[in-house]
């Protein structure tokens, strides 16, 4: 399958899906006394960035940002990878130092505690980069740590398979 949107391109191996959105449908939290002139979440002047989840099972359509919705589904060889952009302002900060997508990452990389909501059994890895002037985090959750090897295989095809356009 091959997905492409919001300068966010891949090509997924059979029995993969994905969806490549942006979170625009926030409802509006109007401004409080004390965040007047801020834009609260989903307030006027929010910008939205581009959101891609790749499984290779099948994405139920209510998801969280980071995946939740859908991991709590997972069986113990399934992979959930989530590419979240942020605006540019956070291109050029230490959190977004590291350059280029981690496209070749190892096992003892992951572990269960890096998981946004820990679930027994899986393990999961959070990583923070910067690639053609775009700032973003590369969540990965794996349905079972202990099959760590295989599924870790199966996330670097498919992040060498993905591009990302300078903005």
């Amino acid at each position: 399958m091959q997905l492409d949107s919001h300068g966010i391109a891949t090509t997924l191996p059979a029995g993969w899906e994905g969806r490549i959105t942006r979170r625009d449908d926030v409802a509006f939290v109007p401004a409080s006394p004390s965040t007047a002139g801020r834009s609260p979440l989903g307030g006027s002047g929010e910008r939205m960035f581009p959101i891609a989840h790749l499984a290779n099972f099948a994405l139920p359509e209510d998801r969280g940002d980071f995946g939740s919705g859908a991991v709590e589904l997972m069986g113990p060889d399934h992979l959930f990878i989530c590419l979240f952009e942020y605006g540019p302002e956070a291109v050029g900060t230490a959190l977004f130092q590291a350059q280029g997508m981690p496209r070749d990452l190892v096992a003892s990389q992951f572990n269960p505690r890096a998981l946004q909501r820990t679930i027994p059994g899986q393990g999961g890895l959070q990583q923070f980069f910067t690639e053609g002037g775009r700032a973003f985090c590369l969540f990965i959750a794996l349905g079972a740590h202990r099959n760590a090897r295989a599924l870790v295989a199966q996330a670097n095809q498919v992040l060498t398979a993905t591009t990302i356009e300078p903005r």
